[in-house]
């Protein structure tokens, strides 16, 4: 069995992508390796942030001598973009509240701030997607693939459900009346953004061991 190493700080999304691939990889986390580097994501898109992350925990996995643990380091970034303005907060979801540049502010925050900023405008202007992008890259960087989910939706006039994390209080996936806090882990985790670039990782990787 594959081992992969998911490289984020993300205590949340590090649950979310093991409780979807768990039974088919070996996962470990950066909760693993205390001395792994925090990776400043300053990059443009989300596509650029994920392989960034990838690369540079393999690199310093290669340099601790680790890495004939890992079979792969798998980086994840992803965000909510709302249509009405422009694709915000986008990669800035995680800190769109923060005065501060880098560093993130609480989900609370973040869910108040976007509220206010769709103040006034009707449901059919609160179209929105969660976009993820996944990154992954076997220890020795010999190639970065990058596997992309979309989840459309909308986005509710108030917070519901106490499932979740980030924005899933806020947003009505497409086919729902509930929001992914309301659903829960277990339909989050097969319409997701996160779960459909996850199936195109699994989909590569069935492929790759079968060549």
């Amino acid at each position: 069995m594959p081992t992969i190493l998911i490289a984020t700080q993300n205590n949340n999304k590090a649950d979310e992508i093991a409780a979807i691939i768990n039974d088919q990889y070996t996962v470990k986390t950066l909760a693993d390796f205390g001395e792994a580097p925090k990776v400043k994501e300053d990059k443009n898109t989300f596509a650029e942030n994920a392989k960034k992350k990838a690369s540079e925990i393999a690199y310093w996995l290669n340099q601790h001598t680790l890495n004939n643990i890992q079979d792969y380091v798998l980086a994840d970034d992803s965000g909510l973009e709302v249509d009405i303005l422009n694709g915000r907060p986008g990669i800035h979801s995680a800190r769109y509240a923060s005065d501060k540049a880098n560093e993130n502010s609480s989900d609370k925050n973040n869910n108040t701030k976007l509220l206010k900023e769709l103040t006034g405008f009707s449901e059919a202007e609160r179209n929105a997607q969660f976009r993820c992008v996944l990154a992954l890259t076997s220890v020795s960087q010999i190639e970065t693939k990058t596997f992309e989910g979309i989840c459309r939706g909308r986005i509710s006039k108030s917070e519901t459900g106490k499932h979740g994390f980030g924005y899933d209080p806020l947003f009505i996936p497409d086919g729902h009346t509930q929001s992914f806090a309301e659903l829960g882990s277990k339909t989050k985790n097969v319409i997701s953004h996160r779960a459909k670039a996850l199936s195109k990782l699994a989909n590569f990787l069935v492929t790759f061991q079968e060549e």
